[in-house]
This record gives C-alpha cells, sequence and structure tokens, in this order.
C-alpha cells in the first residue's frame, strides 16, 4: 500500500463505521418479519443506542424507523406480485407490520395506491417487479424519467417483438463463505465495488481463481426501490474465519 493510499484516522473511523451499518441493514434483511428495536439493532453495530441511531441517520441519510419501514414496504411490494396466491394480510404479517390497518395506510402513504391496486396493476408484467414498458430507463417517484435502467439490457435479448427475453436457471447452491462490499446506487456501479473488493483480497492471497468464485447480490427491485437506494454487493468466496475490517464485510449471524 502506498502512503497515498494510507487511510487518515477519520477515514479509518467512516470505514469502520460503515461495516457496522452494514451488518445493521443484512440483519435487518434477514430478519425483516421480526421485532427490529433500537436495542437489538445498536446490539449488531456494536453501538450504544444513541450513538447508533445517529450514527446510522449520517451514514444511510435516513431515520431508523424509516429505513426499516421501506424495507418492509418494498419487500410487502414484491411479495405482491412474486407471490400471487398470498393474501394481504399474509404478506403485511411476513413482512413484520402487526396490524393490516397500519399497513394498509404506509402502503397507500409509500406508493400512492392500495396494495390491491398496486397488485393488479403491476400483475399484468411478464416477470414480478419487471415492466416491459420501462426497460431501458427509470421512472422515478416524481414520474418523470431518470435516465438509464440500473439493469444492462443487453440487445441481443431483445426479441423481433420488441420483448425482453432472457433465460433464468434456478439452482441450489452448496453453503458458501463469502466477503462482501456494498454498493449503494445504481446497479451499474456494483464494478467499482468488485475493483475495490479485488483490491482488498489481492495482497491477501484470497484470490485463487478457479477456486475462488465471485457472485453480485441484487438487494432491491429496481422497479420499486428508487435509483439512489438500490443495494447491491460485490463478493468473493473465502475461508470460513476469514478475518474482514472496515467496509469489507460477511454475512450478519443470528445474535
Amino acid at each position: 500500500m502506498s502512503p497515498a493510499e494510507i487511510p487518515t484516522s477519520k477515514e479509518f473511523l467512516r470505514r469502520e463505521y460503515v461495516g457496522r451499518i452494514n451488518r445493521v441493514v443484512d440483519y435487518i434483511e434477514e430478519n425483516i418479519d421480526a421485532e427490529l428495536t433500537l436495542e437489538t439493532l445498536a446490539k449488531v453495530a456494536n453501538f450504544s443506542r444513541f450513538h447508533f441511531h445517529r450514527i446510522f441517520s449520517a451514514l444511510v441519510g435516513e431515520t431508523l424507523n424509516g429505513f426499516v419501514r421501506r424495507l418492509r414496504l418494498e419487500a410487502a411490494a414484491s411479495m405482491l406480485i412474486a407471490h400471487p396466491k398470498e393474501t394481504i394480510t399474509q404478506i403485511t404479517l411476513a413482512c413484520g407490520f402487526s396490524s393490516s390497518a397500519g399497513f394498509a395506510r404506509a402502503f397507500s402513504a409509500h406508493f400512492g395506491m392500495t396494495a390491491s391496486a398496486f397488485r393488479q396493476r403491476r400483475g399484468r408484467c411478464p416477470a414480478a417487479g419487471l415492466n416491459n414498458s420501462k426497460i431501458g430507463k427509470t421512472e422515478s417517484k416524481t414520474g418523470k424519467d431518470s435516465g438509464p435502467s440500473p439493469y444492462y439490457i443487453d440487445e441481443r435479448n431483445i426479441n423481433s417483438k420488441g420483448r425482453f427475453e432472457m433465460t433464468v436457471e434456478v439452482k441450489e447452491m452448496p453453503e458458501m463463505h463469502v466477503a462482501y462490499y456494498r454498493h449503494v446506487g445504481s446497479y451499474s456501479g456494483v464494478a467499482e465495488a468488485f475493483d475495490k473488493l479485488m483490491r482488498w483480497a489481492g495482497p491477501r492471497g484470497l484470490l485463487q481463481f478457479p477456486k475462488t468464485r465471485m457472485l453480485g447480490v441484487y438487494h432491491d427491485d429496481p422497479e420499486i426501490t428508487d435509483p439512489s437506494r438500490l443495494r447491491s454487493s460485490a463478493c468473493i468466496t473465502v475461508p470460513e474465519g476469514t478475518e474482514v475490517a472496515g467496509e469489507i464485510g460477511v454475512p450478519v449471524k443470528p445474535l
């Protein structure tokens, strides 16, 4: 590492805080149906309650309660399309809402329509969360085109009728231990995350191709989540017990 690459104490602390907050975000995602108290999440981050809430808001750009509520609502929106046989009440409980009335109010306030209307409107799409009329662009919550879609669309996958086609293979994979670098923003930016992950892994002798596998994890539906808040993780397989620090993380384990 050259002198220019050595982080200052302030940057080192920022990276450490980012890593702790990433662990909290992972925990929330894995326990979206559970009671996510401030005490529990502060413990995941290894912060005091007051300090944790302040740091979370500063780094994420949302309050803790606002972030949890948004993830629950977006998870519910995805489930409304992906699981058409599930009732709205079942989805409400599966996403951590304690009452149907509270969910209904929150969903309408966030998406501008009821959950039933959302399911009917999006249910006509050929794939969960993917509207063919929006391929190649992303519509923001203001209704304006916000530019290229975060998904890369290969023109070779567009058929003669102008519809997007792709081959999806669902496979059951063995358990893998991974380290990750988190990216927030357009999914196209995950390439930079992989670059930073490789720079961390290389000097540690963790890049042993073809044994080492690279994986991309896309946590959000770009047709539901605002492009600026999309979460993706650049991952590589690492030996169990590999030590990480700062912005390099490993999937969080239950407390």
